[in-house]
């Protein structure tokens, strides 16, 4: 199995806890009933940070898959974009 470094896991779980902390907040301006704008702008937050945590994984496996084992960094690229066309 191939690991990132621990420097890239312990950023990306704070990318993550920060999604996680954004999600609570937008769930909290619904029950509160607060303007449509508001919450839209701030899904549209939510989805942007949630991508670039997408990336900054995906650069990060990469990069380890790479070191690891040269031989099956085509195999992680080609993974990556498979991931990637999922997007709009």
């Amino acid at each position: 199995m191939i690991r990132i470094s621990p420097d890239a896991e312990q950023r990306l779980i704070r990318r993550l806890r920060r999604l996680q902390g954004q999600a609570r907040g937008v769930e909290r301006m619904i029950q509160e009933g607060r303007e449509c704008r508001e919450i839209l702008e701030q899904l549209a937050a939510l989805r942007a940070a949630a991508h670039q945590a997408f990336l900054f994984a995906a650069r990060a496996y990469i990069r380890a898959c790479a070191q690891e084992d040269p031989a099956r960094s085509a195999e992680a690229v080609q993974t990556l974009l498979t991931a990637l066309r999922q997007f709009p």
